[in-house]
């Protein structure tokens, strides 16, 4: 793959014929909607030994680049709809560019290995999957910052970035795209599982033992580390609830998880995605005013933000996930729940729904115990859409989204 300047996208177009499905080694980016900071996985992801196996992801080294406190505020600030301009957007998207390509070059050369392609999901700033008129005409929408030119040219690879657009064009909701990696990775001959990733938005895979790509089930439950790391800088003035020590502290407000437990979201049928909009900031004043009615601790609030996202999650596999693994995967011996994002690292979130799920007969772990760290999970769900695409393979599972077929997801950027 010589390098050459940059071309159009040739990833939704069908002018040059796809190259044959061969190894390469990937560079997956995430930044999730917690916009705490950079995670880069870097796979050697290969093609199956016969033409209808599944790609085979190997995860060769992970790191984390937390984001400097102002870049985090800024972030935070235009996607909880602060006023901004367009230049502001353009400096971050750029700035953003650069600490992605930083963060690549810094984990490739700590591995000693440099990436022949780079997948970028790039800082959600807005994701709109509902309808809503705009001008006169209905529209959905989502938006990713990070310009992925300032990447290739850094690193002189390939970019697939752009990944959640082409999926809402066919109909569906752009989210959960980690879905195809859970496929090809953790679907099991005689076990139900469920893959529940613990982001700034909880989201959970359902997959029935040994179930076919159409019977995958996924979507978002609601908000995970969003929320309580909001609540944590409003009334600790951090960043986060480090070990689950506060929410350990404190008791949860049942009355008031139980009015949480109402949001319409919750009753919506999947397949459904949510982010910031539903329950980030305004949501978080709700729950702050239901504080001040209550005259509750600051720890208390942490425990029942903590508790709304166990409850959530629960919630979601009694009304959907249950119901669809009894009709599709009722022959598996067990259902098993793996973990996995920086939610799976707060021992007293895990703990609620080790408690919750143990009567419901599943056994609670995480992705770690199946061979994938917890942190490293979705850059490499990333790594192998980038790895998708760069072949011309679909990578969303219209199941999980909604859409109306599968479609090559992603635009590329040449070196």
């Amino acid at each position: 793959m010589s390098p050459r300047s940059s071309q159009p996208d040739r990833t939704r177009g069908h002018s040059a014929p796809a190259p044959q499905p061969r190894p390469l080694l990937v560079a997956g980016v995430m930044s999730g909607t917690s916009a705490d900071g950079i995670d880069v996985a870097l796979c050697r992801i290969r093609p199956g030994l016969h033409a209808a196996d599944l790609p085979q992801v190997k995860l060769l080294g992970h790191r984390a680049f937390p984001y400097e406190k102002t870049l985090r505020s800024t972030i935070l600030a235009i996607a909880a709809g602060r006023g901004t301009t367009a230049a502001e957007l353009s400096q971050l998207s750029w700035r953003l560019g650069e600490l992605y390509a930083g963060a690549i070059a810094e984990t490739s050369a700590s591995l000693r290995r440099k990436p022949q392609l780079a997948a970028i999901h790039g800082q959600t700033i807005y994701h709109q999957a509902v309808s809503a008129r705009f001008l006169g005409s209905p529209l959905r929408c989502t938006s990713q910052m990070g310009e992925a030119a300032v990447i290739a040219e850094r690193m002189r690879i390939p970019v697939v970035s752009d990944f959640r657009p082409a999926d809402l064009a066919a109909g569906g909701q752009g989210a959960p795209l980690v879905p195809m990696l859970d496929f090809c990775s953790f679907r099991h001959a005689t076990k139900n599982r469920l893959l529940l990733n613990l982001g700034g938005i909880a989201n959970v895979t359902a997959l029935p033992a040994a179930g076919s790509i159409a019977e995958v089930l996924a979507f978002d439950t609601g908000p995970a580390n969003m929320l309580i790391d909001l609540l944590m800088q409003r009334l600790y003035h951090r960043p986060l609830d480090r070990d689950g020590a506060v929410a350990a502290s404190g008791r949860v407000l049942q009355p008031v998880l139980d009015r949480l437990m109402t949001a319409p979201y919750f009753s919506k049928p999947a397949p459904k995605s949510c982010g910031r909009e539903q329950f980030g900031t305004a949501f978080a004043e709700r729950l702050l005013s239901q504080r001040k009615r209550t005259s509750a601790l600051r720890q208390d609030v942490i425990a029942t933000a903590t508790a709304f996202t166990a409850a959530t999650v629960l919630d979601a596999y009694r009304r959907i996930c249950r119901p669809h693994l009894e009709r599709y995967g009722s022959e598996a011996r067990s259902t098993e729940l793996l973990a996995a994002g920086g939610g799976a690292r707060n021992p007293t979130l895990m703990s609620m729904l080790e408690q919750g799920f143990a009567p419901l007969g599943v056994k609670v772990s995480n992705t770690a115990d199946a061979g994938l760290p917890v942190e490293a999970k979705e850059a490499a769900a990333f790594a192998l859409l980038g790895w998708l695409t760069w072949h011309h393979l679909p990578g969303n599972v219209p199941s999980a989204t909604g859409a109306a077929r599968q479609v090559i997801l992603g635009k590329v950027t040449f070196a």
